[in-house]
C-alpha cells in the first residue's frame, strides 16, 4: 500500500477577509501545484477554521498571490472520510466514478484487481488511459469547488486494496447476497462514523472467496436493494447514500 504525500489541499495560516491579497507557498502551494494551477484560475483556500474561495494572481515555483473574493459557509469538505475502493471496470467507466465520487465528496479512491475484474494491464492495451485519473479528480474537484482533491491511489491487488481500510469505523463490501444487511440498517445501527469504507466489485460481483477474505479484515456485507446495478451506477449510489446518512449531503449547516 503506498501513500502520496500530497492532497491538492490548499492550507493557508491566516483567517483572510474578502478582498485580501495573500501569499501561498510551503503546503499550500504544493496543493496549488499538485492541481496544476494556472494565473486567473479560481480555487478553494482552506484555513483559521473556515473556507475561502479566491483567485489566484501569480504562481511561480516559491509562491503564489491570491485574491480572496468569499467566504465558504459551512466548509466544503465533509467531515466523514469516505475510502472507495473500487474494482477496476472496463471501458470509460472508472473515469465516470472517480468524476462523479469526487464531486459527492468522497476522500479517496482506490482501484484494484478482482478475480472477476479487468486487469489494468488488458485495460491499458486497448487505450491508456490510467494516467489521466488524477487529473480527472483535480477537475471534478475545481468545478465542485472543493477544498481538497481525492487521492486516486495506485492500482492494487485485492489484499492491497483491503489495507487501505485499516482504522474505518465502518467497512463494507457490496455483495448481491448481503440482503441480511441492508444498508440504511448498517448506515443507523451506531453513531457517526468519522472514517468509511466502501467496496464495489466488477460487474460480474465479487467472487464468494473473497467476501470471505473482505470479512475476515471486519467488513459488513451490504447491499442495495432487490435489482443489480452496473459497476458505476452502484458506487455512485453507495457514495451518495453515505454522505446523505452520514457526511454532508443534503445539509447546508455544518451540524452533526
Amino acid at each position: 500500500m503506498r501513500n502520496s504525500n500530497s492532497t491538492g489541499c490548499i492550507e493557508i495560516d491566516t483567517c483572510p477577509k474578502e478582498g485580501q491579497k495573500i501569499r501561498i507557498a510551503g503546503k499550500g502551494l504544493d496543493g496549488l501545484t499538485f492541481r496544476q494551477a494556472r494565473p486567473g484560475e479560481l480555487v478553494t483556500l482552506t484555513g483559521g477554521g473556515g473556507e475561502f474561495r479566491g483567485r489566484i494572481l501569480s504562481i511561480n515555483p516559491r509562491e503564489a498571490w491570491v485574491l480572496v473574493f468569499e467566504s465558504l459557509v459551512p466548509p466544503t469538505e465533509s467531515a466523514t472520510k469516505i475510502i472507495l475502493l473500487q474494482a477496476l471496470p472496463d471501458k470509460e467507466r472508472m473515469e465516470l466514478i472517480i468524476q462523479k465520487a469526487t464531486e459527492l465528496g468522497v476522500y479517496s479512491i482506490v482501484p484494484f484487481e478482482s478475480k472477476r475484474s479487468i486487469t489494468l494491464q488488458e485495460r491499458e492495451r486497448k487505450q491508456p488511459k490510467a494516467h489521466r485519473w488524477q487529473s480527472i479528480a483535480i477537475k471534478a474537484a475545481q468545478q465542485s469547488r472543493r477544498g481538497r482533491v481525492p487521492l486516486i491511489e495506485p492500482y492494487c491487488d485485492f489484499s492491497e486494496a483491503l489495507g487501505y481500510a485499516e482504522g474505518s469505523d465502518l467497512k463494507a463490501i457490496l455483495w448481491e447476497r448481503g440482503h441480511k444487511n441492508p444498508l440504511r440498517d448498517v448506515l443507523r445501527s451506531q453513531g457517526n462514523y468519522g472514517k468509511v469504507a466502501l467496496m464495489v466489485g466488477p460487474e460480474g460481483g465479487f467472487a464468494p472467496e473473497e467476501v470471505r477474505r473482505a470479512q475476515e479484515k471486519g467488513f459488513i456485507p451490504i447491499t442495495l436493494g432487490r435489482r443489480i446495478l452496473r459497476t458505476e451506477t452502484a458506487a455512485i449510489l453507495l457514495v451518495g447514500i453515505v454522505q446523505y446518512e452520514l457526511g454532508d449531503l443534503g445539509r447546508y449547516d455544518s451540524a452533526r
